[in-house]
């Protein structure tokens, strides 16, 4: 299955609930353990890496 933003799970761009698809958690799992490691991990840009995904990653298809 390919990585895709998620129409289904979308609250901002749909990034998380795209991995989260992807990789069978519940998206608010995901979203939690990416803002804990983004505040976590200094050298871990978490807004930069979100936005790149964010233009990077295909819309699911309908």
């Amino acid at each position: 299955m390919p990585l895709y933003r998620s129409r289904r799970y979308k609250i901002l761009g749909g990034v998380c609930g795209g991995i989260a698809e992807w990789l069978g958690w519940d998206p608010t799992v995901v979203r939690i353990l990416y803002v804990v490691g983004s505040i976590i991990s200094v050298a871990f840009p978490g807004a930069i890496v979100y936005v790149v995904l964010w233009a990077l990653m295909p819309n699911a298809p309908a």
